[in-house]
């Protein structure tokens, strides 16, 4: 996809990851992005009046149902925002389960759905929804996280179809230990956001389906590809070696 000109609507865009990526498309060129955040003053000064902040918030209807009236010229759309609750299917909270697969699951594609009618009218329009690794594998220090991503990973599949015809393109970004809040109580090396944010860039400008913008998440992604218990196998590993 070429950047250049492009006008963008990121959400969580006040912090890790999401603020990383738009300092990115700001080097990449883009004309516009809307930053969003479910509270405008948690963003930061991005220091360029390309930045148009508006206040989203997934889980709320109605802000999304504005968010799309007021950036109705988005060719970009960047689902980022999300949340994660540490523990396992087993041990955790149903409550902080439903959280993460009411904001990472429905949140994300209730966007989707609004924004979808705009981005058919454009001429080369995307969607890229921020996923994870852990869709390919569960952690279990990270279950109801886990599998509330590998949901969004089969919407990304779906809507791949489904909107193929409609001109729209659909990436997936799946991340592994990032260098950001969401991921502060993780003990594993991390990866900065913005060497991150720059490789998630640079695989759209690729036209890459899926973009694993870190090592960890390249290795073991490799892993999955030459047999998928492999992956399984190291996780237990991790799990257990202490």
């Amino acid at each position: 996809m070429n950047l250049n000109n492009k006008t963008v609507l990121i959400t969580g865009a006040n912090r890790g990851i999401g603020k990383a990526t738009v300092d990115a498309l700001l080097d990449a060129g883009v004309a516009k992005i809307y930053a969003g955040a479910r509270r405008l003053s948690s963003l930061p000064d991005f220091g360029d009046d390309r930045v148009i902040p508006i206040e989203i918030d997934i889980t709320d209807p109605e802000t999304v149902t504005n968010a799309a009236a007021v950036a109705s010229d988005v060719d970009l759309l960047i689902n980022n925002a999300g949340t994660l609750a540490m523990g396992g299917v087993l041990d955790s909270s149903v409550e902080s389960i439903q959280a993460d697969m009411n904001t990472n699951y429905f949140g994300t594609l209730d966007v989707i759905r609004r924004f979808v009618p705009v981005l058919e009218t454009k001429p080369d329009a995307a969607i890229v929804n921020v996923v994870t690794i852990a869709a390919f594998v569960n952690f279990p220090g990270l279950g109801g996280y886990s599998a509330s991503k590998a949901a969004l990973f089969s919407l990304s599949q779906g809507i791949r179809i489904e909107l193929a015809p409609r001109g729209i393109s659909v990436h997936t970004v799946n991340p592994g230990p990032i260098d950001t809040d969401m991921a502060r109580d993780l003990d594993m090396e991390k990866t900065s956001a913005e060497e991150t944010a720059r490789n998630i860039v640079a695989g759209l400008e690729n036209d890459e389906a899926e973009i694993f913008p870190d090592p960890a998440s390249q290795q073991m992604f490799g892993v999955w590809q030459g047999n998928y218990r492999d992956l399984e196998a190291a996780v237990y590993e991790m799990h257990h070696a202490n």
